[in-house]
Order: structure tokens, then sequence, then C-alpha cells
């Protein structure tokens, strides 16, 4: 595991994809601010940015690592996080993937897509997701905060992997790339407070 703070360093880069989770203050975007950036290359190396308050303008590389469209970006749960990275960086991240709208599409026997239980359900992991509520903004956080964190991008290749077999399988990859494409749109859509869903109703 790699820490730094306010931004990757000039030397770290990803080259197909990489797995991507942020912790923050709270839910609200435009009022609890981005806190920690988790990062996982495909070979399992994790790197974790805090970025400290008022801090966010400092982040070069890693604003040019989300918008890079040639890097895949995979999220569970992408609209939180991109919403989250887009209004904090004022950016698009670009190429996204999200194993919880793949799982929403192909594990239609179950309504159980939460990241823990995929891990456990796909993977046979075990995850704990006890510090999810702790308070990121701290200065120093401790070892089972980053634990924590590195968690949440750990398996997330792995499980992309497994979700794409299933996708291919039951004919539906096509289908998740669509959906994952309207990430954006839908992320513009929250940022203005406009509820996708209340467009598509009489």
């Amino acid at each position: 595991m790699y820490f730094y703070q306010n931004d990757l360093p000039d030397d770290v880069a990803f080259d197909e994809s990489v797995a991507i989770d942020t912790e923050a203050m709270g839910l609200n975007n435009k009022r609890d601010r981005l806190c920690l950036v988790q990062m996982c290359s495909k070979d399992g190396d994790v790197h974790i940015v805090q970025i400290l308050k008022g801090q966010q303008d400092n982040a070069v590389n890693l604003r040019k690592m989300l918008v890079d469209e040639k890097i895949q970006k995979i999220f569970h749960f992408a609209r939180f996080d991109v919403n989250l990275l887009n209004y904090t960086f004022g950016i698009h991240v670009q190429n996204i993937y999200c194993t919880k709208i793949a799982s929403k599409l192909v594990r239609t026997y179950t309504d159980k897509h939460g990241l823990k239980n995929l891990c456990k359900d796909i993977l046979d992991v075990e995850i704990s997701k006890q510090e999810q509520t702790s308070d990121w903004g701290r200065e120093e956080l401790s070892p089972e905060q980053l634990k924590y964190a590195a968690g949440d991008v750990l398996y997330l290749h792995a499980l992309k992997a497994r979700l794409d077999e299933m996708l291919h399988r039951e004919g539906r990859f096509e289908l998740a790339q669509r959906c994952f494409q309207t990430l954006q749109l839908i992320s513009d859509l929250d940022l203005l407070e406009i509820p996708p869903e209340f467009l598509f109703v009489h």
C-alpha cells in the first residue's frame, strides 16, 4: 500500500485500468468534501491519496488520470464517486465501469448488490465495512481506516472479470456498456439536483 497527500506522484501510472473508490465527510457532494481517493492497479498495488482541506486544486496528476479515456476506471456504485470527483475537481471522469450496475443487470436472482455481498458471493472473500462511517477528514488516518480504504478497491478487478463473464453469458454485456456511458449524463443531472427519473415519468 502506498500513501500520498493531495496528489499522485509523477511516476505513478496505470496502464489499461484502475479500480477507484472515494471517502468523504458525508453523502452530499456539495456539502461534504472529498477526503480520500483510493486506487488499485490490475496487479494489486493500492495507492491512496489523501486530499487535505482546500488542497483539491493541487491534484494535477490525479485529475489527468481521471479524464484519460484510455484508462478504464472501475467503481462500485460509480454514481456517487463520479459525482464527487466531478464536483470536487471540475472534471468529467472518463471510461467508467460500475460493478454495481453490472451486478444488477446480471444477478437478477438476488437483491443484494453491495460490495460486501459481491465479494462474498462471487469471490468467497469477506470484507469489513466497520470503518465506513468514520471521520475521514482527520489529518492522521488510523491503520484501520487505511486497511478499510484499501479493501474497497482491492477486489474490483476480480469482480469485474467475473461479472463480465456473466454478462457475456447472458447476452447483456453491450447493454452494460450503454448503461456505463449514461453515468456522465446522470452525474450532470445529479449536480444540477434534477433527479434523472424525473425526466422519464409523465
